[in-house]
């Protein structure tokens, strides 16, 4: 048996592929290169005397070597962070609001991999309206900001773009009324886009749900109250998109924004794991 340590680079690049499914997202989590990544990875494969992933233009899967060793590089680097704890003095904290158009359902497994990332580094997140946000940030209330963009703003690192349509419940049936909307209540800036296209195509509407979060809009359209204008990802399950059936207006997409200003290493690399597990 070899008895020389692992080098904990090279465990930690074989868990960042291994969960992001990517070189390239792992290269950007970690600051580096896609091929310097791919080296790190071919020396932990030398150095176990196994191959973990295998490679395709299209696809990174763990082989089942990989598999195996994946939970024990896990507890590997969890042991290594815990070690490191004894290194931090007072805690280091990171301000980051984040607009609820942008996690739903995926919010813990982030906050799962910017505290693996950034052992030490205390969160405070806020979240709520694009507009809010980015005037908090703008204020110096917040150290970051993931946003929907809005307006001329061209500031801040693109992640992705996010699709949006109109969602009903299975069930939901339309009658000869207005159209029944479920919104987020004002500053929301899906709120004031969907209203001036509704009134711009000339279609009757009626507010019969006026939300604060996304999750309770998601509620009422899948309690079958009313229409909602979403974000595909973040329509609940069994909801149907129903805009082109009652002929309403298409919906723009959405530049989703990550907005920084320049912090510490432990702060930067928090900021790069949030924007690789965004993009993901």
């Amino acid at each position: 048996m070899n008895e020389r340590p692992l080098d904990l680079e090279l465990v930690r690049a074989f868990v960042h592929v291994a969960e992001l499914s990517s070189f390239t997202r792992a290269a950007e989590a970690l600051g580096g290169t896609q091929a310097g990544v791919s080296l790190k990875l071919r020396k932990l494969e030398d150095r176990l005397g196994r191959t973990l992933l295998e490679r395709t233009p299209r696809l990174v899967r763990l082989t089942a070597d990989g598999a195996a060793f994946l939970e024990r590089a896990r507890r590997l680097l969890a042991a290594d962070r815990e070690a490191r704890l004894w290194e931090v003095a007072p805690p280091q904290r990171l301000r980051l609001g984040i607009s609820d158009h942008v996690t739903g359902d995926t919010l813990p497994g982030l906050l799962r991999r910017l505290a693996a990332a950034s052992p030490g580094l205390v969160f405070d997140i806020r979240m709520g309206f694009s507009r809010l946000l980015l005037d908090a940030f703008d204020a110096g209330d917040l150290d970051a900001v993931v946003v929907r963009r809005e307006g001329n703003r061209r500031d801040g690192q693109m992640l992705r773009q996010d699709r949006y349509g109109w969602f009903a419940g299975a069930g939901w049936r339309a009658d000869d009324g207005r159209l029944p909307l479920a919104l987020l209540a004002a500053p929301c800036g899906v709120r004031a886009a969907v209203i001036a296209a509704l009134d711009s195509a000339a279609i009757g509407w009626r507010e019969a749900f006026t939300g604060g979060s996304v999750s309770s809009v998601g509620a009422a359209v899948a309690a079958g109250l009313a229409v909602a204008p979403m974000a595909t990802h973040l329509a609940p399950a069994g909801s149907v998109e129903v805009g082109p059936a009652l002929n309403l207006p298409a919906l723009p997409s959405a530049t989703v924004m990550l907005v920084a200003r320049a912090g510490d290493a432990l702060a930067k690399t928090a900021l790069r794991e949030l924007a690789a597990f965004l993009r993901a």
